[in-house]
């Protein structure tokens, strides 16, 4: 892999809220984003030179974290607390479209995508460990995420693929033959074929990435999907997740009543559909922590984070 361009921030902004976990972007250049409390806001005016303003558009009552926006002013939301939800944008009005999965509740969504064909595609990071122990299901390497699909007018999901290592974000390739999940406990991006001779298949797509990924995010078909990297790799962590189950779930527990800071590495990649890698940018002392996901707004790249308390917003990477 190529050295690293510098990820150069240009402006940090408050938003009123913690932990803006995903970013997306609209049309019109504006973020939307969803915080700790509940709340879906919409950011507009980050690259202008007065202050961005921020509009709340729905509380949900739970924990939103992935999301993607919808042709008809909604808004799919992975809820951490509540599932799959539908979020009317004009009216503010939340609709549950799924919160179990063969009788089992669904505790921890992470990100979501829209298919042509109405389908709505999520991930399951952990069917062991809830958001606010994320930890602990990435030092016991638990495998026990999922790929899961809503099809149109049902409230039963069916699921994908299984045994993924903290599925977190996805994306849909170009063409819709297949979608790309991040599974960030193995630092990896994994292909799941929709169609053609392997559909129904998962298969390794980008391995060995020098981070954890977290969220994706593909802002036009013809563009790359933009992968965040939450942290750097952590070597001692690679040898744990080698060790016996037992030693890991005892690591685990430790790990998720210790006090946790993020790193100041951070960084962020573009792939193209073949997967080969079209942009890799990094800043190894940041003080903007643990960026959880990227978007393009604006000309600019937007950074979101669980940990912080607003996005960041900065320079977009020289075209190669």
């Amino acid at each position: 892999m190529d050295r690293p361009s510098e990820l150069v921030p240009l402006r940090y902004v408050a938003i009123g809220g913690r932990g803006p976990e995903d970013v997306v972007a609209d049309a019109h250049g504006r973020v939307l984003t969803g915080v700790e409390d509940g709340r879906i806001l919409r950011i507009d005016g980050l690259n202008g030179p007065s202050a961005a303003r921020v509009e709340v558009l729905a509380e949900t009552g739970g924990r939103p974290l992935g999301l993607e926006l919808l042709p008809d002013d909604a808004l799919l939301v992975c809820d951490a607390e509540l599932g799959l939800l539908r979020v009317d944008l004009r009216e503010g009005i939340v609709r549950i479209l799924a919160d179990s999965v063969a009788g089992e509740r669904l505790r921890f969504c992470s990100n979501v995508v829209a298919l042509a064909d109405g389908s709505v595609c999520f991930t399951v990071s952990s069917r062991r460990y809830p958001l606010d122990q994320w930890i602990g299901d990435l030092v016991e390497h638990t495998g026990t995420g999922r790929l899961l699909r809503l099809a149109p007018g049902s409230e039963n999901p069916e699921v994908l693929l299984e045994g993924l290592q903290f599925a977190n974000g996805l994306a849909l390739s170009a063409d819709e033959s297949f979608l790309v999940v991040a599974e960030t406990g193995a630092c990896r991006l994994t292909r799941y074929w929709l169609t053609g001779d392997r559909a129904g298949h998962g298969e390794p797509f980008v391995e060995n990435l020098p981070g954890m990924p977290d969220n994706l995010w593909r802002g036009a078909p013809d563009g790359p999907i933009w992968v965040s990297l939450a942290g750097p790799r952590v070597p001692p962590l690679d040898l744990l997740h080698r060790t016996a189950p037992a030693v890991r779930r005892a690591a685990a527990r430790l790990a998720v009543r210790a006090p946790f800071r993020p790193t100041g590495t951070i960084g962020a990649l573009a792939v193209d559909d073949q997967g080969a890698i079209v942009h890799h940018l990094a800043r190894r002392h940041s003080g903007y922590r643990m960026v959880t996901s990227v978007c393009e707004a604006g000309g600019r790249l937007v950074l979101g984070s669980l940990w912080e308390r607003g996005v960041a917003v900065c320079e977009p990477p020289v075209p190669k």
